[in-house]
């Protein structure tokens, strides 16, 4: 049975607080990716097989989740419905797996070894943590590039595994789909993108000139949705949609009322409008960091939490991964020069451009933040959609280090959690 309704919202409501807890605390003014979906995968299988009840406790609180019930069944929601693999059907391929890494001379609970291998499904080894910390590392760095199709081939970083940890858990969540209406790679031309600090670099912007889009202007942004290839049931359709500020500067304020306001991402889907030609940019963008720091009041003494995604866009599609380990209406679009967020989405297709919870489920596989130029020019007499680009603001195809390329040198800890 599908949740309730509330359920499905509290969830948007979660992924949105997530992500405005992430960018205050470790993305302030960077391209930024993450998975809101692989995040909640890990904590939810911490929860359940912690002997803390502190610590799970504190995880209900923050995943908003109320009991134990309530928080396997949203895990069960997400991993059937939401990240569903469509592939062989013409549709998005979507693979979520999970992974725990214990260390062998520990006694293991049966019924949390049972709960982790029948109902999370996750691959269960006991390792030898004591002596051979860094090739148990290697293994789940080599586990998490098979995983996401070599996307992402380093979660664990240098020295963060040691003799001194005992439990690993991990989620890798793999995401690649094509445009429903792909883009002419003919068209695709490089132009002037502007980056923060005003200087330009020249990219590839994909153009599409299909009059019909889905787009909407709102009090204070506008959203445009590229809705992915898919076969049979339109509630599972998976789309990309890009929300941007009027405000040059105010994706910040975006970001705040978009994870303060219950219900927004099912209260503000476009709808299908005619427009013209529009532009937008090929890009890459890779980043890592220790959710653990932008998740303090779990208070994660003894166990840290690390986090990597990586998204790219081109003519044909889009390809998505992610990682997370944890050891212990008419409307009128002016030229914006403003940062831009991005969300995909498995939603209805023909959802109108009110709708509240009751007509859609959300679900984030991944978020990214990419502040930069974001020039988008709608006219509602023409009805043409002139362009949205120049989205980023670094050097197009860039990594971001895990934990802004800082070294690792905090205490010794028991635990990870990778996701």
């Amino acid at each position: 049975m599908e949740l309730e309704n509330e359920q499905k919202k509290k969830q948007n409501d979660v992924a949105m607080f997530l992500t405005e807890r992430v960018i205050s605390a470790v993305a302030t003014n960077s391209n930024f990716v993450f998975s809101p979906a692989s995040i909640n995968a890990v904590l939810t299988m911490v929860a359940a097989t912690t002997e803390n009840e502190t610590l799970r406790s504190l995880i209900f609180s923050f995943l908003r989740s109320s009991s134990m019930d309530e928080l396997n069944a949203v895990f069960r929601e997400v991993a059937t419905i939401v990240l569903d693999d469509g592939s062989e059907s013409g549709g998005s391929k979507v693979t979520s797996v999970n992974g725990v890494w214990v260390e062998q001379t520990l006694t293991i609970n049966p019924s949390s070894k049972d709960l982790l291998e029948n109902f999370f499904k996750a691959a269960f080894s006991q390792v030898d943590f004591l002596f051979k910390a860094e090739e148990v590392r290697k293994e789940v760095n080599s586990w998490a590039a098979r995983n996401t199709s070599d996307l992402i081939k380093e979660i664990l970083p240098p020295r963060s595994v040691s003799s001194y940890t005992t439990w690993i858990y991990g989620n890798a969540l793999y995401f690649k789909g094509a445009w429903e209406h792909k883009f002419d790679k003919s068209l695709t031309r490089d132009k002037e993108f502007q980056l923060l600090n005003g200087t330009c670099v020249s990219v590839p912007f994909m153009s599409s000139s299909r009059k019909r889009q889905y787009a909407s202007g709102y009090d204070g942004f506008k959203v445009l949705r590229l809705p992915f290839e898919q076969s049979g049931d339109a509630n599972r359709k998976l789309s990309m949609y890009f929300y941007l500020p009027d405000a040059k500067d105010g994706l910040d304020d975006l970001v705040k009322r978009m994870a303060s306001t219950s219900g927004f991402l099912d209260s503000y889907v476009p709808s299908q409008a005619r427009l013209g030609e529009f532009r937008i940019p090929k890009f890459k963008i890779e980043f890592g960091f220790e959710a653990s720091r932008a998740f303090n009041e779990l208070e994660l003494e003894e166990a840290r939490l690390f986090h990597k995604a990586c998204v790219e866009m081109d003519e044909d599609g889009a390809e998505a991964a992610a990682v997370t380990g944890k050891q212990k209406k008419g409307y009128r679009f002016k030229d914006a020069r403003c940062p831009c967020f991005f969300r995909v989405r498995r939603g209805r297709e023909n959802a109108p451009s009110q709708c509240s919870s009751t007509r859609r489920y959300g679900a984030e596989v991944t978020h990214a933040i990419l502040p930069g130029k974001a020039r988008t020019t709608f006219n509602k007499r023409c009805r043409k959609v002139k362009e949205v680009g120049d989205l980023m603001t670094g050097e197009p195809a860039t990594e971001a280090p895990v934990n802004g390329g800082r070294n690792y040198n905090g205490p010794k800890v028991a635990k990870f959690l990778v996701g």
